[in-house]
């Protein structure tokens, strides 16, 4: 796999439980890329994205996400690739309502014997808390926040780790239409400074046009 590349798929394929299958004959994402995965409902969108995550395992072919072929991984290497190298972020993005803004966004370091709660995590998170117009919300009660401020959150909870490759699941799907653009605005931003490869799965086709790259599964949407 090339250094440049994030992602290398050839002859992916994945059967879910209830016969679905998804295939991806032949695909490369190359690092800090941003791309829009659209399709129509049904069509495999949050699947790719559990398997990108090693959340799920490919009925055949090869994966390799950053370095490491999930499809031939096992659970615990898939378990750690994850831990180090991706973030996943959903649409309920979840806070917890009794701690502060900050705290919300250091879980990954108090959750994780592997990580350190050290200043240099507390000043990344205020870094990125500001970067994403939060940054005078520190101590506020999460839950005080707006459905728009939660998310951010949420985004910036997923970058204090520096994942190479944030994989997002309709994260804005619950914002009005402005509240969606900007926070896509704000991840574009933070990613393409920090190199970050971006998957954004969205059924908004004006949100996906904001992104340089497409990826279309299922057909037309």
């Amino acid at each position: 796999m090339s250094e440049a590349l994030s992602v290398e798929v050839e002859g992916l394929v994945h059967t879910t439980p209830d016969g679905f299958v998804l295939r991806l004959p032949r695909w490369t994402l190359r690092r800090g890329a941003q791309v829009a995965v659209v399709g129509p409902s049904g069509s495999g969108k949050t699947t790719l994205l559990g398997l990108l995550a090693g959340l799920l395992v490919p009925t055949a072919g090869r994966l390799i996400v950053e370095g490491l072929d999930l499809a031939a991984a096992d659970e615990a290497a898939r378990r750690t690739h994850r831990q180090r190298h991706i973030a996943l972020l959903r649409q309920d993005f979840p806070v917890m309502e009794a701690l502060s803004v900050e705290e919300n966004v250091l879980l990954p370091f108090r959750l994780s014997p592997t990580r350190s709660l050290d200043g240099a995590a507390r000043d990344r998170a205020r870094r990125l808390l500001s970067a994403l117009g939060l940054g005078g919300l520190l101590t506020r009660g999460a839950g005080r926040l707006s459905a728009g401020e939660r998310q951010r959150v949420a985004l910036a909870r997923a970058l204090v780790v520096r994942p190479r490759l944030l994989l997002c699941d309709e994260a804005t799907a619950s914002l009005d239409p402005a509240a969606a653009a900007q926070a896509l605005t704000l991840a574009q931003t933070v990613c393409d400074e920090e190199g970050v490869t971006l998957l954004w799965v969205t059924h908004d086709l004006s949100l996906a046009a904001r992104l340089p790259e497409r990826l279309q599964l299922g057909g037309a949407s």
